[in-house]
């Protein structure tokens, strides 16, 4: 475990790579996406 290994957060960060442990964005709660889409119809 450290750099070398792909599979863990610091082996991601190390190699360039993004995948379940290392999520590359964090998507937005559908509760607030629902609003910002109906505050911007009015």
């Amino acid at each position: 475990m450290g750099r070398g290994d792909i599979k863990t957060k610091k082996g991601k960060i190390f190699a360039g790579s993004f995948g379940k442990t290392r999520p590359a964005k964090v998507k937005a709660t559908t509760k607030t996406a629902v609003s910002k889409k109906a505050a911007a119809k009015k």
